[in-house]
């Protein structure tokens, strides 16, 4: 189950990537948190400049339907904060079983094929 930060941090968001995240919650064998979902235009500049982000065209940014259409975890290893790419690929399963369950396209930053991101999931904007 999301905690109360995580379920903060996701206001914004499309409905469906809630869900999504809420249900990979449920069934993911280690612990997750949210950490960022809607951004604004001013962060996303910063990350972009800062070489966080690769793009200014996010899927944090609000979209055309209003939502915002990503967000970014962390997972805890123990109660910490785990960086180790394994451990995301885990929740990663979890994640894309939840949406493959409620019909949602999502996208995990750690398929992308140049900038890997592990702590990165987006709803497709097509969907």
């Amino acid at each position: 189950m999301l905690n109360q930060k995580s379920l903060d941090n996701l206001k914004g968001v499309n409905p469906l990537l809630v869900s999504v995240f809420g249900a990979a919650a449920a069934i993911c064998p280690i612990e997750f948190q949210i950490t960022e979902g809607v951004r604004s235009i001013q962060r996303q500049k910063f990350l972009y400049d800062a070489g966080k982000s690769k793009t200014l065209n996010s899927y944090h940014l609000i979209q055309k339907d209003g939502y915002g259409a990503a967000g970014d975890i962390v997972v805890l290893i123990d109660g910490k904060a785990s960086w180790h790419f394994d451990d995301y690929k885990q929740v990663a399963n979890s994640v894309k079983i939840a949406a493959q369950q409620l019909g949602a396209v999502i996208t995990w930053g750690g398929d992308f094929k140049t900038f890997k991101d592990g702590c990165h999931f987006q709803l497709e904007r097509s969907k």
